[in-house]
């Protein structure tokens, strides 16, 4: 990893910025005091709402931290193309988004709550970020579901900010080369929550890499230093990541039972609950695939959930607010990688430290060889 980079934070532990409130402030502030680099997710805010999070992270911790910020996506996915409704015809968006609210019904009934607006808004406040992320410099930030422009990457180089983007291809990883971005994040299919491709194509759903093939063939692809992210749960699983030719991991699911994470309680217990068995793909809860527990919305709505992000998480969005007022978590996105029943409810900063441990321990061992710790 280029010194730039590796100098911001001591070990190559990456808390991965997860949205929805996840990742707040102080998850940031005691990864990043343990030595890791701590992450925001400005995802789903306001850039009021970010330039808050980063003011408060900056009262709690003088360490290098992260941003991350979601790409603007195209105007209706799949509408030259069609994509799949609930009687699986071929529909524009727009129309099988109407055909899932209508399939949704029951569900606003049940919680009470109405749907709401698929039309609330497709770029996230990109551009307001960026404005508050260049006037206000912070030492990284990362992009998701896209890859920007070199304009943009240099616009924050200029301002001292080094730029990390999301691929889950060796393709999606050369256009962060290409586009000048100082390091990628190599996301396997293993991750929890959103897979963060740079076009969300249907006909390639569930055929996603996984993190070990993805880092080799992203090595043999690109010249910048590789972040792996995805199904990461132990000191030892960095360990191999490393030795595979990452120069970091990025770890979301590890977090997100520490008590600094403001994931919903029941979404934390979920975790290890023997009533959440595995993990899948769906579009369910966003219209874009993403990893979560397998709960009775994922049954019930994911074979029909359109190929239309953002409009789908508009229009759920109030459901799964419900459902968490209401205790429901078969009704809640839980969102979470396949090692989700690794997850150890520790404090983040004491995680760091466990997770730091657990490597340096693999680290000796491979050194050592086959045998070579037996009988010391």
């Amino acid at each position: 990893m280029s010194s730039a980079l590796t100098d911001l934070f001591p070990l190559p532990i990456v808390q991965a910025p997860m949205a929805g409130g996840v990742s707040v402030p102080q998850l940031a502030a005691a990864v990043s005091e343990a030595g890791g680099l701590g992450f925001l997710a400005a995802g789903y805010k306001t850039a009021d709402g970010m330039y808050q999070d980063i003011k408060q992270l900056r009262g709690a911790t003088t360490r290098p931290f992260g941003v991350n910020l979601f790409m603007p996506q195209p105007e209706y996915p799949g509408a030259s193309t069609g994509s799949t409704g609930a009687a699986g015809a071929a529909l524009p968006s727009a129309a099988a988004v109407e055909v899932y609210a209508h399939q949704l019904a029951g569900e606003s009934s049940w919680y009470e709550t109405e749907l709401g607006d698929p039309d609330s808004g497709r770029d996230d406040g990109y551009d307001a970020k960026l404005a508050v992320l260049l006037d206000n410099p912070v030492p990284v930030v990362s992009f998701h579901f896209g890859c920007p422009t070199r304009d943009v990457l240099d616009s924050l180089s200029r301002a001292g900010t080094l730029t990390l983007v999301t691929a889950t291809t060796a393709e999606e990883a050369q256009a962060v080369q290409w586009a000048g971005a100082d390091a990628v994040i190599v996301q396997g299919v293993e991750a929890g929550g959103h897979q963060g491709t740079h076009r969300d194509n249907p006909e390639t759903d569930g055929s996603g890499i996984g993190l070990m093939s993805l880092i080799g063939l992203v090595r043999e692809t690109v010249q910048i230093p590789i972040i792996a992210a995805g199904g990461i749960m132990r000191g030892s699983q960095i360990a191999a990541a490393l030795a595979a030719g990452a120069s970091a991991a990025q770890l979301g699911t590890a977090f997100l039972a520490t008590p600094e994470s403001g994931a919903n309680a029941l979404h934390k217990q979920a975790l290890t609950n023997p009533l959440f068995v595995r993990t899948q793909l769906t579009r369910a809860f966003s219209g874009r695939p993403a990893r979560g527990l397998m709960n009775r919305f994922m049954r019930e709505h994911g074979p029909y959930a359109p190929a239309a992000y953002p409009e789908v998480h508009h229009l759920t969005s109030a459901l799964r607010k419900a459902a968490a007022k209401a205790g429901d978590a078969q009704g809640m996105a839980l969102w979470a990688g396949q090692g989700h029943r690794l997850a150890r409810e520790l404090p983040a900063g004491q995680l760091v430290e466990v997770l730091a441990a657990e490597l340096a321990a693999a680290r000796t061992a491979l050194s050592d060889g086959p045998g070579g710790g037996v009988g010391r």
